[in-house]
């Protein structure tokens, strides 16, 4: 199956996928915030570059996109038809960069929490947002 845009549009879609201030990182930096949370972003010291560092909490969130890390049993992490071994190999290999990142961070005494993009579309919001904070709050 062919890909339904040209070479030129896809190079430009490709282009505009950001790996820093997403959509849904920016959802959990405000809402944090806004429950009185203080946080570091991307910081380079620790393994993986965590989204989002909680040094009062010895927590690190990690918000993942669901394509991009293989989100397993979500629809929004569908291999494309064109390219497949491609596609396959590079989610392998994010999924694989993940487990390593967090087997680091948990070693160096970090508690890592993992949200995925499915979870803060507008059903589950509300319901994963609160759930974090509850995380958050039970390691003080």
């Amino acid at each position: 199956m062919a890909d339904v845009h040209n070479k030129a549009t896809r190079s430009y879609n490709m282009s505009q996928v950001k790996s820093k201030n997403t959509k849904p990182e920016l959802l959990v930096r405000k809402y944090l915030h806004a429950q009185g949370f203080r946080y570091r972003l991307n910081d380079k010291k620790l393994p993986g570059k965590p989204d989002i560092v909680l040094p009062k909490y010895k927590t690190v969130i990690l918000v993942h996109g669901c394509f991009w890390h293989g989100h397993k049993n979500c629809k929004y992490a569908t291999i494309p038809k064109t390219r497949t071994e491609w596609w396959t190999n590079k989610i392998s290999y994010n999924q694989q960069n993940d487990k390593k990142a967090i087997s680091l961070l948990k070693k160096d005494g970090w508690k890592v929490i993992t949200v995925y993009e499915c979870q803060l579309k507008k059903l589950k919001r509300d319901k994963t947002l609160s759930k974090l904070i509850l995380t958050l709050n039970s390691q003080v």
